[in-house]
């Protein structure tokens, strides 16, 4: 096994983005391919440490760069949620990008364009809903500690297969919001399932995560069952 990055400088909705793809250099492709989205810091070490798990276990990845070349920030900028704030704002443009994104990926020549789904963390989870909710043909997506609010646009049904992992004392995701995304998801006639995570709160697979009264913080119990949720789900999907 020889996992690979090679980075991507792609144009995209509203200028230059900058992705990494991640493989087994030494296993047959195409390959089911997966879109990973990053938390609100926007693409990482962490990142691209989780897609090679994942590629580990049988599959392309793509680091999804939705907030443009050179934006990120960290934990330690005053203002880290600007570039997040910005597609909050303009639900359009974030599903422009989130589907700009799903079309790199199947261009790759390590991926199997007939096979993708999409993984993401915090608003990457969101990411992935909004994929989901425009109605692209991913077979499947998993939101990590995602957030749920829906954007105010006409829904398409969605044919996506959903997981939710979801940490049940999370402030971000109360209970109602919760219980909200799953009478939208059955709205919508998607074929749903949300993983609750009892003790657990937001951030949980982020190592970096250290504000428990916050209700943010890295869980390894949490992070290690939900990655064995994500692997079982994606098995179920590609086979």
């Amino acid at each position: 096994m020889t996992i690979t990055r090679r980075v991507t400088v792609h144009e995209g909705p509203g200028g230059q983005f900058e992705s990494m793809a991640v493989f087994d250099d030494a296993a047959a492709a195409p390959r089911p391919a997966i879109l990973l989205f990053p938390n609100v810091l926007g693409t990482k070490e962490a990142d691209f440490a989780y897609a090679e798990k994942v590629a580990a276990i049988g599959y392309t990845v793509l680091v999804s760069d939705v907030f443009g070349q050179g934006k990120r920030t960290s934990r330690a900028d005053p203002d880290m949620g600007r570039y997040m704030a910005e597609l909050n704002d303009d639900r359009i443009l974030l599903r422009d990008r989130t589907n700009a994104a799903h079309a790199l990926l199947k261009s790759l020549d390590e991926a199997d364009e007939s096979r993708t789904a999409a993984i993401g963390f915090c608003f990457g989870g969101k990411c992935v809903l909004d994929l989901a909710r425009s109605g692209a043909d991913i077979a499947g997506g998993v939101s990590f500690h995602g957030v749920y609010d829906a954007p105010p646009l006409p829904h398409a049904k969605i044919t996506a297969r959903l997981l939710i992992c979801h940490g049940w004392d999370d402030p971000i995701a109360p209970p109602e919001a919760t219980v909200a995304l799953a009478k939208e998801l059955t709205e919508a006639g998607c074929d749903w399932q949300i993983h609750a995570y009892g003790h657990t709160g937001h951030a949980f697979t982020d190592h970096d995560a250290k504000m428990p009264e916050r209700g943010l913080a890295y869980n390894p119990e949490a992070d290690r069952r939900s990655f064995r949720a994500m692997a079982d789900f994606l098995g179920d999907l590609f086979g």
